[in-house]
């Protein structure tokens, strides 16, 4: 399906007002502009302010570059792979390469020019300005994040409402039916979301940190958990009368998997099943003594599941944000 996305928008803009102004400017090799308009244009605004600096950068080293090489030895296709064999290390060295692409538009420009002046310098050097400029205006506005972060939310919520669910079931009937597949799929999520989420703190000037992020962290380290337990709950017979205390609590759990912050009740809540359990009788035979053993380091494993969200401050969910706003609106 044909589709035009924001940042093809933005970049055509760009590129059309970058040349215009050039042109207007009756400045040499105006459609250059719009070319370095193109690479000022990033996927975040703290990047395209960097990618921007690091260009200008690069291009008034390019201008040294190219006025000692071609003033100083000869304007000819030998002396600039010559050049670059220097500036491209040079770049690099000074952490600026991401203006190695606009730089060597400079030095083509002045290489057909065939002559430096300083009205030419100073053409070069306002082509690159226009560009860079330009990027930056049509950068600053990147559309909200927050709804898709939301959704995200959501569904890795869902997810683990549903993998909690089916180990309490498994608890119950020792039911093999399952075949875990939320798991895999609740990793991908999370990896989508983090990523997403630390585009979203680029694209804040005087934000170093999203609470977004925090959260689908808090949420990988609980899957490690599931993960772990996945092989004690698969080693605890359905008969075992503690399995089905365990099971309630586990779907207990798992019917109130949401984003704000209210796992101390749960917390309260294990420590007195934990205690419940130290005061039954004590195992009579090998196979009880494993199953009470898994059966502790399960209630252990939860407790660091709870543990992980009481220290995370709570993430409002989407609708108790939605009505904040409306207030501060």
């Amino acid at each position: 399906m044909f589709k035009i996305g924001y940042r093809t928008l933005k970049t055509s803009i760009g590129v059309a007002i970058a040349i215009l102004i050039a042109q207007i400017l009756g400045l040499s090799n105006f459609p250059s502009a719009g070319i370095i308009t193109i690479l000022s244009i990033q996927v975040t605004k703290k990047k395209s302010v960097k990618t921007s600096i690091d260009r200008f950068i690069a291009c008034l080293i390019s201008i040294v570059f190219s006025v000692i090489f071609f003033e100083g030895v000869a304007y000819h296709p030998i002396v600039i792979g010559l050049m670059l064999l220097f500036f491209i290390p040079t770049a690099v060295a000074a952490r600026v390469q991401d203006g190695i692409v606009t730089s060597s538009v400079i030095i083509l420009h002045i290489y057909t020019q065939a002559e430096i002046t300083y009205q030419f310098i100073l053409n070069e050097i306002s082509l690159v300005l226009i560009g860079i400029g330009v990027g930056l205006v049509m950068n600053l506005y990147m559309p909200s994040l927050e709804n898709t972060l939301y959704e995200y939310q959501e569904e890795i919520e869902e997810k683990y409402s549903i993998i909690l669910k089916r180990m309490a079931d498994y608890l119950r009937t020792n039911n093999t039916e399952w075949d875990g597949k939320e798991i895999v799929e609740v990793s991908k999520l999370l990896q989508k979301a983090k990523t997403l989420a630390f585009r979203d703190v680029e694209n804040h000037f005087l934000r170093h940190e999203n609470l977004f992020y925090h959260y689908f962290k808090m949420r990988e380290k609980q899957l490690e958990i599931i993960e772990r337990l996945l092989p004690l709950i698969s080693s605890i017979p359905a008969t075992c009368s503690q399995s089905h205390m365990v099971a309630e609590f586990i779907e207990e759990i798992s019917e109130n998997v949401h984003p704000e912050n209210t796992a101390n009740i749960y917390l309260k809540k294990l420590d007195e099943m934990m205690e419940l359990f130290k005061s039954m009788d004590l195992p009579n035979t090998r196979e009880e003594f494993e199953v009470r053993a898994a059966l502790i380091q399960i209630t252990k494993e939860i407790q660091d599941y709870l543990n992980l969200k009481s220290e995370f401050t709570g993430l409002p969910s989407r609708q108790v944000n939605e009505k904040r706003k409306g207030r501060l609106n």
